[in-house]
């Protein structure tokens, strides 16, 4: 809550951003997951004379712009419902590692991106989330694209950027982040077939924020995020709306 205080009662108001894809008919999800849908119950004019509007919804916990909880990976770990409010609200590191992406579309974050975003920005803080920024944003919404592969349903086909193991393993235990986050499908490369970011993401009680939008729109340090997930009761993962603070 301090953060937010802080960056709020800053000389000028913070600069807004939203890290958040709309839900829609074209929302990508982890293959075999079911898609977004979204109907209208009642949509107009009523018999009374008044405008009322109504629709239902349903969705996947994978997809989209989401959250994935630390029990998604992590045994007896924290739930959707259990995060504390203090732990969605963080400062944001982001790494900017487009131009290696755009040579490797399996690219994984090393420890060495770490610690050369180190020495020009000084240490990770504790508590913060720390975003890998590879462009595949702009991919979005083609599915084939974004996912890497032709048979987009068949998750062994995928080839996307990720985090590294080595670098999962740094920032849980050498700078106690509260989470990740990444604009691709998954915090995992996509061909990883046993997801070892995930694993060491999640058995440290830390989330991962997956499918954000405008990611190139945060700057390297400075800024703070919210990530208020949809409150699911012992959800895996759900619906998140992520908002970047900039002073």
């Amino acid at each position: 809550m301090s953060l937010l205080l802080s960056a709020c009662t800053s000389a000028a108001p913070p600069h807004l951003i939203d890290l958040t894809y709309p839900f829609a008919e074209d929302t990508i999800y982890w293959p075999m997951n079911k898609p977004f849908t979204w109907e209208k119950t009642a949509w107009g004019t009523t018999q009374g004379g008044y405008w009322y509007t109504s629709a239902m919804f349903s969705t996947s916990e994978h997809g989209g712009t989401h959250l994935d909880a630390p029990i998604h990976f992590g045994e007896n770990r924290r739930a959707v419902d259990q995060i504390p409010v203090e732990d969605l609200m963080a400062r944001a590191v982001v790494l900017d590692v487009r131009a290696a992406c755009r040579t490797n579309p399996d690219y994984e974050l090393s420890v060495d991106d770490l610690t050369a975003w180190e020495a020009r920005h000084g240490r990770i803080p504790t508590g913060a989330v720390v975003f890998m920024l590879s462009g595949w944003g702009a991919k979005w919404p083609d599915r084939s694209a974004y996912l890497g592969s032709a048979t987009p349903d068949n998750p062994r086909t995928l080839h996307f950027p990720g985090f590294s193991a080595r670098a999962a393993d740094y920032l849980v235990t050498q700078r106690a982040i509260r989470g990740v986050g990444i604009d691709t499908a998954s915090i995992d490369p996509g061909r990883s077939q046993d997801f070892p970011v995930h694993r060491i993401v999640n058995g440290a009680n830390a989330y991962g924020l997956e499918n954000v939008a405008a990611l190139d729109q945060l700057p390297a340090v400075g800024a703070t995020v919210m990530a208020l997930p949809m409150k699911i009761k012992g959800g895996t993962g759900a619906p998140v709306r992520i908002v970047g603070l900039v002073p």
